[in-house]
């Protein structure tokens, strides 16, 4: 796409070939203004450089890249998060699982985030619990760089492992553990589609049923879960039922579901007993 010097940014508001409020994402991005200064700059025109620029954003949109990775960040819990292909981009249904986990804290409770990824969960609360003794953990080095960069932006303490789910841990016991792993079945169509297509497939995929890393989880948390401690699991649309049986015949108590903004059963989780 080629877009004239000179062209003002209001007339590119309406202009260019994305929704209004991507067009207004990478016009701020690329202007460094704030919405505000967007609006209040509407006369302004974009020199070569300026158009250019949004010129090739704009065409790696169109080519379907998600637009959090094109701006390299997304807002989670009222949070600015980096992101780039290493990492999922944080949604908002697992704003969900960080409420949760917050009600379930106790003054100086240990949590433990499994899959960390981006932080978001692990930064989210311990930016908004700083007495609470977080501990996130993730298989890639690439997605522990970036959490430890979000956590640092965003002033959260957070202990950072590099482990394939439970091996590092050794006999360290948490009173909650969350999770957001891997959860999408192997051939589902929605690996191919909209922005999955850009995401690391080891974070969306068990290469499985869906249903492997989560069974992984249930099994092993009970050995680093304090006697009444929480397990809460994010999981697919369709997997609420399949995830409160691997809990309940895991030996959990007080199994349950709860859903999220759109009313789908998008957590599930249980006690220690």
């Amino acid at each position: 796409m080629k877009i004239a010097p000179g062209a003002s940014v209001g007339a590119l508001q309406a202009g260019l070939p994305l929704d209004a409020l991507e067009n207004r994402i990478l016009l701020c991005h690329v202007l460094r203004l704030t919405r505000v200064g967007l609006i209040t700059n509407s006369e302004r025109v974009l020199n070569e450089t300026e158009a250019a620029r949004l010129a090739a954003l704009v065409e790696r949109r169109v080519n379907g890249e998600p637009i959090a990775y094109i701006v390299g960040q997304r807002e989670f819990f009222g949070l600015p998060f980096q992101v780039n292909p290493a990492v999922l981009i944080p949604r908002p249904d697992t704003e969900l699982i960080v409420e949760l986990a917050l009600e379930r804290l106790a003054p100086g409770a240990r949590l433990l985030d499994m899959g960390t990824g981006s932080g978001a969960i692990a930064v989210s609360v311990a930016h908004t619990r700083p007495d609470a003794l977080v501990t996130a953990l993730d298989v890639s080095e690439e997605a522990l760089a970036v959490a430890r960069a979000n956590a640092a932006a965003n002033h959260a303490k957070v202990r950072f492992l590099r482990s394939d789910w439970f091996m590092a841990l050794e006999n360290e016991e948490f009173d909650l553990i969350a999770s957001n792993p891997p959860y999408i079945a192997s051939g589902d169509d929605h690996l191919v589609q909209g922005d999955l297509r850009f995401e690391p497939s080891g974070a969306l995929t068990d290469f499985a049923d869906g249903l492997s890393a989560l069974r992984t989880i249930v099994k092993g948390a009970p050995t680093h879960l304090v006697q009444g401690g929480w397990l809460l699991l994010e999981h697919g649309y369709d997997q609420a039922e399949a995830v409160r049986a691997l809990l309940v015949d895991a030996g959990y108590g007080e199994v349950q579901s709860w859903r999220d903004l759109g009313g789908i059963e998008r957590v599930s989780g249980g006690r220690r007993s």
